[in-house]
């Protein structure tokens, strides 16, 4: 005899679900690491960059960002926060996607590319056919929700957010932003605006989408070659993203795919004999890369001019190395850097124990989300905290004059390091990390079990694969 649900039962079951969605995060540790334990770690710090990166900016004004995204010495300006090595805590997000992207390569070719190893054709299909009907989703389910929410909010609160352009009414809104999000989501679209004024951070998302059926189109293109000709062709696709056309984004993450295929032979004693030699020469290489890619992660990026970057000091060489097919420079340079980084990480045993700690390992798994909510929350609360600090700009001094130097504090301190600057993450970052993880229960979270379940009911009962896609 079934048992009947009572309304009691039932309002305690709603309590009880909605207190594990909004209860605070956990910090434990999990049983017991995964090996690639540490790219989730460094996903999670550079997604921390990332947030620190646009923290900076904003607080600072646009008519002093420049500082941040200049070399030290350029114009004969000369800050702490823009030294080479340091000036990656203060402006080192474009390093951070740079870094998203080579894992993501990676990441999304571990199973597909261990089948490939194995010689399991089929099951390699069946593999890719899974994660090319749920990547689309993956990406952009949880963008969809995130900004449909931030959107409503400006209605709904009357808030004033410096970076929108609220239309008159909430109908307006939704259709502006329905049409907004269709092309956005839309990677084949041609012309019209590269962002998303809804959230101009998510620029990447399309990319990601892209870069990942780069990979996915590529293990499937390579999968009966054998190996010497699959490695081959790998650096050949690296180098025609790099060289010939303008692709560093997806060199990103080709090279992504092309380290995980070299970690995989060399569990099997089987990488190519030119690597094996280097062997002896190992743990020096290993350091000099991440010496390197630190270096070149601070690539200045206040233009796209090469002949500024000649200009800058440490950086006159270095210029002459750019291909004629990249036009926004940085990319050159931030492709070697990501990848030096990730090549670097778990062969450096003191920063791979870093990014397996618990805190990183954190970050990592709310990664997605707190990518997706910092902007908003800087575009709305971190926006008249600053504001109420002393950091107000034009625009806030007549849209926030509430706010205005409410409580005023301390601009002592080095530049981006300044009392006023850091005291309001006493509440912003907490308040950032724990957006993020609701976020990420909410939306991270079922935009991977929906897809599963949605191929699953499409295959009438068959098993798709259960990775989970970053």
């Amino acid at each position: 005899m079934t048992a009947l649900t009572t309304p009691s039962s039932t309002a305690s079951s709603l309590v009880s679900r909605l207190t594990s969605l909004f209860a605070m995060p956990s910090f434990d540790a999990p049983e017991k690491l995964r090996p690639t334990a540490y790219l989730d770690g460094l996903r999670g710090f550079a997604a921390f960059l990332v947030y620190w990166h646009h923290h900076e900016l904003w607080s600072h004004g646009l008519m002093r960002d420049a500082i941040f995204e200049q070399g030290y010495g350029f114009g004969g300006q000369h800050y702490f926060s823009a030294l080479p090595f340091v000036r990656n805590f203060f402006g080192g997000g474009h390093y951070a996607v740079a870094t998203f992207f080579v894992i993501s390569g990676y990441v999304l070719s571990v199973k597909p590319m261990r089948l490939l190893h194995a010689g399991e054709q089929e099951k390699l299909a069946d593999n890719l056919a899974s994660a090319l009907f749920r990547r689309w989703l993956r990406l952009f389910m949880p963008l969809i929700a995130t900004t449909f929410l931030f959107m409503t909010s400006w209605h709904a609160f009357g808030i004033w957010v410096d970076s929108a352009k609220p239309q008159s009414n909430y109908r307006d809104e939704f259709w502006w932003w329905y049409a907004e999000v269709k092309n956005f989501s839309f990677i084949y679209h041609l012309g019209g605006e590269p962002w998303l004024s809804y959230n101009f951070h998510l620029w990447s998302i399309p990319v990601e989408f892209k870069g990942s059926m780069v990979v996915y189109t590529s293990l499937l293109a390579f999968s009966r070659c054998t190996k010497k000709a699959r490695l081959w062709c790998q650096v050949a696709l690296i180098f025609y993203f790099v060289y010939i056309v303008d692709g560093t984004h997806y060199a990103l993450f080709s090279a992504g795919m092309l380290l995980n295929d070299l970690d995989l032979l060399a569990v099997k004693d089987e990488l190519p004999s030119f690597l094996v030699q280097l062997e002896p020469f190992s743990k020096h290489i290993f350091y000099s890369l991440f010496v390197v890619s630190f270096y070149l992660g601070g690539v200045p990026v206040h233009t796209k001019d090469i002949n500024d970057l000649a200009k800058t000091p440490g950086w006159y060489f270095l210029s002459f190395l750019k291909p004629q097919a990249v036009y926004d420079y940085k990319w050159f340079y931030l492709f070697w850097a990501g990848v030096f980084l990730v090549v670097s990480v778990p062969r450096i045993p003191w920063l791979k124990r870093f990014f397996e700690t618990r805190f990183c390992q954190y970050l990592g798994r709310i990664s997605f989300a707190l990518y997706l909510v910092h902007g908003p929350i800087l575009w709305t609360i971190g926006d008249r905290i600053y504001t109420a600090v002393g950091w107000g700009r034009e625009p806030q001094l007549t849209m926030l004059a509430n706010w205005v130097n409410k409580f005023p504090l301390p601009m002592a301190g080095p530049f981006g390091l300044e009392m006023a600057f850091l005291l309001p993450h006493i509440v912003l970052l907490p308040l950032t990390l724990y957006v993020a993880e609701i976020s990420t229960r909410l939306f991270d979270e079922p935009s991977v079990t929906f897809p599963n379940w949605l191929y699953k009911k499409v295959l009438g009962g068959g098993q798709p694969s259960s990775t989970r896609l970053p």
